[in-house]
């Protein structure tokens, strides 16, 4: 028999090793994640009292198939419209909370002598709060409801997408060893048109294919589908120089807006929680008691760094962002720890070969101190507020409690008609960025794959020409696009009212058509052997041409139509489940949650009058039942389990009526002992059944029974009726639960 390959064994033992802590920690009523962490370390190289880890490499691989895991369901749960709907507070807040973070983190590093590598990675790792140690603190002390709940959830969002930024940055960085800015702006613009193709091309095409494809796609073929699609865009951000987690994260954002994202992020779950597992289990892997001990000073100030850091700036950056003073601490103290997404750029450190050895194993002590001192963090918050309250100036502490954000008025003038350049610059700058990076990467493939086939079927020229004409007919709709499209809106119509605006808008005009005209240009210069100018003259009128085809009309206008379609799709379906007016009544810390009513609840079959809501502040807007739902309910609706609950109340009114529902169910005993099971009576020992018929038995009403049948002679049984007289001589088989057949038994002898 062949030896077992090192990779198996390691993958038991790491596996079981997990499996062994999480159960510990899940009992100790601590995070899984610091379990694995301690798994890793005892499988580790650093622990030799039991065997350990043999294949290393293979284990790095798996950590990055973990990585990649991660990050595909993170981009699942995150959506870019999420960020345009958050308005500007959260965008504010999490960019100066990393701003401020990064600060801190490479101060510290400076402070203790560091390279300025490993200063930069290390604020890096401190930047972000960890969203799994948060859900689940917030989820444990009740919190989930309460408004600076949403707002934190909502800057951890943007942390989780700004992160994946930072991640490039640092990367090219590494690369170049050096800080100069011609090459940063180079890898943002880079990065700025990869990130574009992508998701205009994804979420064209991704939510096309699965909308063909649904009568085909059962739940192991969406596995599939979802999981191989991410590998590919891995491999494609990884021939374009980014990291696998990057690519993953835009495969994870792409299928976020399709319909069928909830159904893929649940079938991935299993996926994710595994390898997920693996990842932090090579964390541990990492951690070193000698470099501890070593660098104990410096784990000791970073932890304060961070802890400090974000209850004072942290809270500072959601003041600025104009929060109230008391959501601005209970935000700021919520953020301070660091977990998943510093693993992850402490693995592109030590990856790149740009950090220090002792980094990695310094933030992972970090990461769990401060994920124990979570809570405690958040309690501490409201003290917090009443000590800044007694210190401050009485006038500041007004200002600051008194802000009332985000309130929207109806007689606000829109966009178009408040600020017409603005609204249409920006139209115009999304539709040429929308149309034109997918237009020039067309070019690029086209010239770097349909050229040489074409000259490897036609003569020189003839394939030049041919390959151009394809090029030209593909592109011409998107060329048509960037020309001609938003030139008919409400803000374009305004603006043509003024004369000076008039011909600012005719500049703009000859601007697109150069742009597009260039993309021609570029075309025609690479494949044809004319003089520029002929090049430059003839690219004008094709372009010309396009914008005044019907065909190409057409063809453009159904390409962004289904882009349109693609995006809006998902949100539209959303909103049919959530009220428009629920942000409004955010302004005014009042707020609108969906709850289903539990199987088992105590209010199923009660009127809404008899469960006296209104005493604590909720208000039902509406009832959804099924394919049914009663806006406004009168007292008299009666609801019934499975029913979903439009709730609109405060926090502490949410509050309330979450540990009403949650609460209010009825017990149930246990399944265990309660089986169905069929006996065999003879009526010759139970003569209380004798005489009667089956329907004055009470069999059923008694003893929640039933009979099956009368075993007849050869041992078959005669199914009986409701007026079958029972006999002495007859055998009766029953069914029912075990106590009641017992109890039949007992009483009928």
């Amino acid at each position: 028999m062949e030896p077992l390959a090192p990779l198996i064994s390691d993958l038991a033992l790491m596996l079981i090793t997990a499996a062994m802590a999480a159960i510990l920690f899940k009992r100790l009523g601590q995070p899984l994640v610091l379990g694995y962490i301690v798994a890793g370390f005892l499988v580790g190289p650093h622990f030799v009292y039991i065997p350990g880890i043999t294949d290393g490499e293979s284990m790095h691989h798996w950590a990055d198939i973990g990585v990649i895991f991660l990050m595909f369901s993170l981009g699942l749960e995150f959506s870019f419209k999420k960020i345009l709907s958050m308005g500007a507070k959260p965008i504010v807040a999490a960019c100066l909370v990393m701003l401020f973070m990064i600060s801190v983190g490479s101060g510290v590093g400076r402070v203790f002598g560091w390279s300025g590598m490993d200063s930069m990675f290390l604020g890096g790792m401190l930047a972000m709060s960890s969203t799994t140690i948060i859900y689940k603190a917030l989820d444990e002390l009740g919190l989930r409801d309460k408004k600076f709940a949403g707002e934190v959830l909502s800057v951890l969002i943007l942390e989780d997408i700004l992160g994946i930024l930072l991640m490039v940055v640092l990367s090219a960085l590494a690369v170049s060893r050096n800080f100069e800015g011609g090459q940063l702006v180079e890898s943002l613009l880079k990065l700025g048109f990869y990130l574009v193709l992508w998701l205009i091309v994804g979420l064209y095409a991704v939510p096309l294919f699965l909308r063909h494809t649904k009568r085909w796609m059962n739940s192991e073929t969406l596995l599939l589908v979802s999981v191989g699609l991410c590998f590919v865009m891995v491999v494609l951000a990884a021939q374009a120089g980014y990291s696998t987690a990057f690519g993953a994260f835009i495969m994870g954002s792409i299928l976020a807006e399709t319909l069928a994202a909830e159904k893929i992020e649940h079938l991935l779950s299993p996926l994710k929680d595994l390898f997920g597992a693996v990842f932090f289990v090579s964390v541990g892997m990492m951690v070193d008691p000698a470099i501890l001990i070593e660098y104990w000073p410096a784990i000791l100030v970073i932890t304060i760094a961070v802890v400090v850091g974000q209850a004072v700036l942290g809270t500072s950056a959601f003041v600025l962002s104009g929060q109230n003073l008391k959501v601005a601490l209970r935000c700021g103290f919520s953020l301070g720890q660091i977990g998943e997404f510093a693993f992850i750029i402490a693995a592109l450190g030590v990856s790149l070969g740009v950090t220090s050895d002792f980094l990695y194993p310094v933030v992972v002590a970090v990461s769990i101190v401060t994920t124990f001192l979570t809570p405690y963090m958040m309690r501490a918050a409201v003290p917090a507020y009443d000590f800044v309250e007694r210190v401050l100036p009485h006038s500041m502490v007004s200002r600051l409690k008194d802000r009332d954000a985000d309130r929207t008025d109806d007689t606000t003038p829109t966009d178009a008609t408040h600020r017409p350049w603005q609204t249409f610059l920006t139209a115009i700058a999304v539709q040429t960025a929308a149309f034109g990076v997918p237009a020039i990467a067309a070019v690029g493939v086209a010239l770097a794959t349909l050229l040489p086939l074409c000259r490897s079927l036609l003569p020189h020229w003839p394939a030049n020409a041919l390959c151009g004409l394809i090029t030209l007919v593909v592109i011409s709709p998107l060329l048509r696009a960037i020309v001609m499209r938003k030139n008919h809106t409400a803000a374009a119509k305004i603006l043509g009212r003024d004369v000076l605006n008039r011909f600012m808008l005719a500049m703009l005009f000859v601007v697109r058509l150069g742009l597009a005209s260039g993309v021609v240009y570029y075309v025609l210069n690479y494949l044809s052997p004319l003089a520029w100018y002929i090049h430059l003259a003839v690219s004008v009128v094709l372009v010309a041409l396009m914008c005044s085809s019907r065909a190409v009309m057409y063809w453009s206008i159904r390409l962004e139509r289904t882009f349109r379609h693609n995006v809006g799709l998902r949100e539209q379906v959303a909103a049919s489940k959530h009220p428009a007016y629920a942000r409004r009544l955010r302004a005014h810390d009042i707020h609108t949650s969906q709850v289903e009513i539990p199987p088992h609840s105590q209010w199923a079959g009660k009127p809404l009058k008899d469960l006296a809501l209104g005493a604590d502040g909720v208000m039902i807007a509406a009832v959804k039942r099924g394919e049914l739902q009663i806006n406004i309910p009168v007292a008299e609706t009666v609801v019934y389990p499975r029913d979903v609950l439009t709730v609109i109340a405060d926090d502490d009114g949410l509050a309330a009526f979450t540990y009403r529902l949650n609460n209010e169910v009825d017990a149930f005993p246990e399944a265990e002992g309660r089986a169905i099971v069929m006996r065999r009576i003879s009526l010759a020992t139970h003569p209380a059944l004798v005489g009667k018929t089956l329907r004055d038995s009470g069999l059923r009403d008694n003893y929640q029974c039933m009979a099956v049948g009368f075993e007849e002679p050869d041992g078959s049984l005669e199914v009986p009726t409701a007026d079958y007289q029972m006999r002495p001589t007859d055998v009766l088989y029953v069914v029912g639960e075990t106590p009641d057949v017992a109890r039949l038994e007992k009483e009928t002898r």
